[in-house]
């Protein structure tokens, strides 16, 4: 972020300069992208989407049209299609539409309008079930502000034994969604005060990634929405993490993994919760344990204190006695005492915490196993033998290979303009002319999966390497890919070579 100000207040403060030099480095990031990280990919997104939000979305379009000629998978295209995306988030379609009006073919590549997507809505002409009845019998209810328990009896004696589970679910899932989507707002309002319902009615990984689905269904149109909305239920552990992963890597989400940030997104948030989850626990018992030394050693000073002026001599009536004055004893005691109950309370924090922290710590383990068995899975489905493909730059050049005839044979004959002679397609990867790209569209995937595996791997490498071992019994086994494996030891800084 604040790289991001330096570059958006020098390009304001030299304007006849500076924004010359960063749009040279974009162009230069562009041709290249398909050889940048994952990761550095993503970064770049985020950062060149907000950095056109603070100069009204101006860019010269019409340089990159050509992305439309290249495959869906080609990163160049995919790079244009998640800018115009994060753009909207950060406006609104219409603004964003409007920007790209000098290369207009560009709005085939913006995401549809971001309207809800209620199966169960009254507006329009079609035709109204019982399922529509049912939606609105629910949202009555909750504008009568029923509570949750008076919903949940609603459901299973009403709802539940005349229809089958999947209708009960989408029922009340969608039309809950709809109450809570006019704001990010109604959605939190929603959930705090009807979250209940929802735990009852998927309290399962099954049905949690059902729940998954019906956000999907309903904010198809809305990736942003999408990603909110999924991310708050995981913070009211209404879903999983382990739903989340189940959910990615189910086959509608498999075949974009190569084309779309989406699935990406959501993963990315559910890991990054587990892992604020364990960062924050670890903060507070740091805290804890630092009030505690201090606790104890006020308890210990008190109880002292306490004890020296108890064993006093003085006189009471004449005779000598054991104690001091018998007010300053007891406030001397009930210092003691209250010390004491501080030091007995922190300690029973740090228990709790201890426990919480055990817990998100078997979470995380259940987590990152979960995903490498996953990644592990669907790589060696896709990937070729490692006979033909150990290192990267072999899976690059497997479709280049199997093309070079045709290529070579297309590179001889370039199509020429009829009045000026130049050629009108003379590059193949990068560059203002670029209408081709090498990689199939199978190598394309296996690439981006491999390069979302190495940014898990390193970015999460702290939490990771714990489990290193139980990762090489359980996934990194003989049978393993070589590219998985790689990429996995890469993103942790394992010393191994190749990748």
């Amino acid at each position: 972020m604040y790289y991001t100000l330096v570059i958006i207040d020098l390009c304001k403060a030299l304007p006849g300069a500076f924004p010359a030099v960063v749009a040279g480095a974009v162009r230069a990031l562009f041709d290249r992208i398909a050889d940048l990280d994952m990761e550095c990919r993503t970064r770049l997104i985020l950062w060149f989407s907000h950095h056109l939000s603070n100069f009204q979305f101006i860019w010269p379009w019409e340089e990159w049209a050509f992305v439309l000629d290249l495959p869906k998978w080609a990163p160049q295209r995919v790079f244009v299609q998640e800018v115009l995306e994060r753009e909207i988030r950060l406006s609104y379609w219409e603004k964003i539409k409007q920007s790209v009006e000098n290369a207009p073919g560009l709005e085939e590549l913006l995401p549809p309008k971001g309207s809800p997507n209620f199966k169960y809505s009254t507006d329009g002409e079609s035709e109204k079930t019982e399922e529509h009845s049912l939606s609105a019998e629910l949202c009555k209810m909750v504008k009568a502000r029923q509570t949750s328990r008076e919903i949940i009896s609603w459901v299973e004696n009403t709802v539940y034994p005349t229809h089958n589970l999947e209708i009960t679910l989408r029922v009340v899932l969608q039309t809950l969604l709809d109450i809570g989507s006019k704001s990010f707002t109604h959605l939190i309002t929603i959930l705090e005060r009807y979250g209940q319902v929802i735990a009852k009615i998927c309290p399962d990984e099954d049905r949690q990634v059902f729940l998954i689905e019906e956000i999907c269904s309903y904010w198809k149109n809305h990736a942003q929405m999408t990603a909110i909305a999924i991310d708050r239920m995981m913070g009211y552990r209404l879903i999983s993490n382990l739903a989340i992963v189940r959910w990615v890597f189910s086959p509608v989400n498999l075949d974009q993994f190569h084309t779309t940030d989406r699935p990406w997104e959501i993963l990315r948030n559910a890991i990054s919760k587990t892992y604020n989850r364990i960062t924050d626990l670890r903060k507070e018992i740091s805290s804890l344990n630092t009030s505690l030394v201090s606790a104890e050693e006020a308890a210990a000073k008190a109880k002292a204190e306490l004890e020296a002026s108890e064993s006093k001599l003085m006189l009471v009536d004449g005779e000598p006695a054991l104690g001091e004055n018998p007010v300053r004893m007891k406030r001397l005691k009930s210092y003691a005492e209250k010390t004491k109950e501080k030091e007995e309370s922190i300690r029973e924090s740090l228990e709790v915490k201890g426990a919480l922290l055990a817990r998100a710590l078997a979470e995380n383990e259940a987590l990152f196993l979960t995903l490498y068995k996953k990644f592990s899975s669907v790589l060696m489905d896709r990937l070729p033998d490692p006979s033909k493909a150990g290192k990267l730059r072999d899976l690059k050049s497997i479709h280049a290979t199997e093309e070079m005839a045709v290529e070579t044979e297309e590179s001889s004959t370039m199509e020429m303009d009829d009045e000026s002679g130049k050629a009108k397609k003379s590059q193949t990867n990068g560059g203002n002319a670029s209408t081709s790209y090498n990689v199939g569209e199978k190598e394309q995937w296996c690439l981006s999966t491999l390069g979302y595996v190495k940014a898990f791997s390193r970015e999460y490498a702290s939490e990771i390497w714990p489990l290193v071992e139980k990762i090489d019994a359980e996934v990194l086994t003989d049978n393993a890919h070589p590219l998985f494996r790689l990429a996995v030891y890469s993103g942790l800084g394992h010393p191994l070579n190749g990748y």
